[in-house]
């Protein structure tokens, strides 16, 4: 978890998942290489990604879940007609992040300790680290390990588990 970004610290489930987004808008970014830990005690390095207010359009998350009946897709989609979906202090936990940005400045090679872009996201001292003011990002498509949050808001909300269900992409 990003230092001081949210009370809750949890080990990670052992299950990535997908997220995108038609776009995603922020007030602004920090970024750093962080280490997962699921429950076995198994790491999954991550770039810890905190977004300031986001703002997505057609959000979807999607993950393939084992279960004793076969495997299914637990899938989340909200926002598209029903209006925007939007958080405040998100920290996405990500193996990768694909799209087409803008950001209104950015700073790459900063001391993770001293980012100050989203408040409460910084790393450790010396590591290395990223941030941007004011983003924009078409196109959003991430395999992440965790997402939170405060204050989502999550207009049109859709859950679904199938055992023939489609991932978001």
């Amino acid at each position: 978890m990003a230092q001081g970004a949210l009370a809750a610290s949890f080990a990670v489930s052992g299950t990535h998942f997908q997220v995108s987004s038609q776009k995603l808008t922020s007030s602004g970014l920090s970024s750093y290489v962080h280490t997962d830990r699921d429950a076995d005690g198994r790491g999954h390095p991550v770039a810890l990604l905190g977004i300031g207010k986001a703002t997505l359009t057609d959000i979807c998350q999607s993950a393939q879940v084992r279960t004793p009946v076969g495997t299914v897709v637990f899938k989340l989609t909200a926002g598209g007609r029903a209006g925007a979906v939007t958080a405040d202090s998100l920290v996405i936990d990500g193996e990768d992040l694909v799209g087409d940005a803008r950001f209104g400045t950015a700073q790459i090679g900063r001391d993770a300790a001293s980012l100050d872009a989203v408040p409460g996201v910084s790393g450790p001292k010396g590591a290395f680290g990223l941030q941007a003011g004011d983003i924009e990002v078409a196109g959003v498509k991430s395999h992440a390990w965790s997402a939170t949050g405060g204050n989502f808001r999550l207009k049109g909300l859709r859950v679904s588990v199938r055992l023939d269900g489609s991932k978001c992409f």
